[in-house]
């Protein structure tokens, strides 16, 4: 079995630019990786994606709603694409998973933990990932980064500063204490914060 890694984090982190670096160190090392996303990462997915982001929708979901849509990404996900990875050897480089789920929806949008338990164990058969890496920082950066960019905000990324705090405390809180986290400082350069990734891949996996 390959090695499952997932990245979390609040908007604007840079998760997304730190799988782009670990996958490119890995295949250069000689490894067979699948970088992928949630919501995502099939045709299925992605079109749930665009409806989950879409702005003009924004009001129109309920908490409930919104999880159940994640869920059904993800057991796609799942059963077309992680799943065969892994079992092929290839290590897998995710872009968010369940514990989005567990902090967006439960600890940001308040549907009941063992709700968002249940679908998640459901949804991907139990499969947690062997590494969960959190590009932290604080919900003030988070809003500026997000504003900072160019092009237009998405659905999620419009919330306001309280739904981020709440985010990022859910994302501590579920850190603390579990192997199975790294938590990095997401202020650090991109190369330092790539390097203490990279640490922990050799520590873990080589």
């Amino acid at each position: 079995m390959g090695n499952f890694i997932t990245f979390e984090g609040i908007e604007g982190c840079g998760k997304s630019t730190q799988i782009q670096l670990l996958g490119e160190w890995l295949v250069s090392i000689g490894k067979r990786v699948l970088m992928t996303r949630e919501p995502g990462g099939t045709e299925l997915g992605e079109r749930i994606r665009t409806l989950l982001k879409d702005k003009c929708l924004d009001g129109h979901f309920s908490a409930k709603a919104e999880l159940l849509l994640f869920e059904a990404s993800r057991a796609q996900h799942m059963e077309k694409k992680i799943v065969p990875a892994l079992t092929r050897g290839d290590d897998v480089l995710c872009d968010r998973f369940s514990d989005s789920s567990t902090v967006y929806q439960g600890a940001a949008r308040k549907v009941p933990t063992s709700d968002v338990a249940f679908l998640n164990k459901f949804a991907t058969n139990n499969l947690m990932p062997d590494l969960t890496i959190i590009v932290d920082i604080t919900s003030e950066e988070s809003v500026r980064r997000v504003l900072g960019r160019r092009g237009q905000i998405d659905r999620i990324e419009k919330e306001n500063l309280s739904f981020f705090n709440d985010v990022r405390n859910g994302y501590l809180s579920i850190a603390k204490g579990d192997r199975r986290f790294l938590v990095v400082n997401g202020d650090q350069s991109v190369s330092d914060i790539q390097n203490e990734i990279r640490r922990e891949y050799r520590a873990r996996f080589m």
